[in-house]
């Protein structure tokens, strides 16, 4: 029997490139960047570029609510208004670290930046005694006088109730002004961020209109997108 040569296999004829068997590169889901994880953290510094400065408002207003009967503390108001500002502090970190990434991250930004969350930091103690001997204290006098024994503590009155919040609200400041200093902002910004750090020293009843103007000047820093190129304040 003999064999069709026309059903034999040509040596050169050419491979069907449909069945050809080619490695398919395979993607791992684990490698990929998910786009909306990426902008989680602008998301966040931004809801507290607006929130810290609200919680500050916040503070100031259960303050003066704490004060119609010419003593603040203890109790209700005394506590709650401290959780707020204590919220507060917490939030001004990733809004200083919001502001050191538009800055351009350089070596004053970051410096400056690390200077404010070690001011909030401290800030952030101060409250903590003040809300513990609240709940503890039997009365306002009680009060003050187990503040004052934390005060007694070295280094804490000054640490804690003098240099921190300095330490904090002159970071803040200056950010602001790099950031103005690098084109990242008006320059209307620093002046509102440093008046609402001022206000309220001039007095404790003024904190809701420092954290308004805080809240005023962070403004800039929820429209911008991109930082600038890094660079360190001459």
């Amino acid at each position: 029997m003999t064999t069709n040569p026309s059903k034999a296999a040509h040596p050169n004829k050419a491979t069907d490139p449909i069945k050809a068997t080619d490695p398919v590169e395979v993607t791992d889901p684990s490698k990929t960047t998910d786009p909306s994880k990426t902008k989680n953290p602008v998301k966040t510094a931004r809801f507290a570029l607006v929130a810290a400065p609200l919680l500050t408002v916040a503070y100031g207003g259960i303050r003066a609510l704490d004060g119609i009967d010419g003593t603040r503390g203890p109790g209700l108001a005394w506590t709650t208004g401290h959780l707020a500002f204590v919220a507060a502090l917490i939030l001004f970190v990733p809004a200083l670290l919001e502001m050191r990434r538009v800055a351009g991250r350089g070596a004053f930004a970051t410096v400056t930046a690390g200077a404010g969350i070690v001011g909030a930091a401290l800030g952030l103690a101060q409250f903590v005694i003040d809300i513990v001997a609240g709940l503890l204290a039997s009365g306002h006098a009680d009060m003050q006088r187990m503040v004052g024994e934390a005060q007694e503590v070295a280094g804490v009155e000054l640490a804690v109730y003098a240099v921190g919040p300095a330490l904090f609200y002159v970071a803040l400041s200056m950010l602001a002004v790099h950031l103005a200093a690098v084109r990242a902002v008006p320059v209307w910004m620093p002046v509102a961020v440093f008046l609402g750090a001022v206000v309220p020293l001039v007095s404790h009843d003024l904190l809701p209109v420092g954290g308004l103007l805080m809240l005023g000047g962070f403004v800039p820093l929820l429209r911008s997108a991109a930082p600038v190129p890094a660079r360190a304040m001459a």
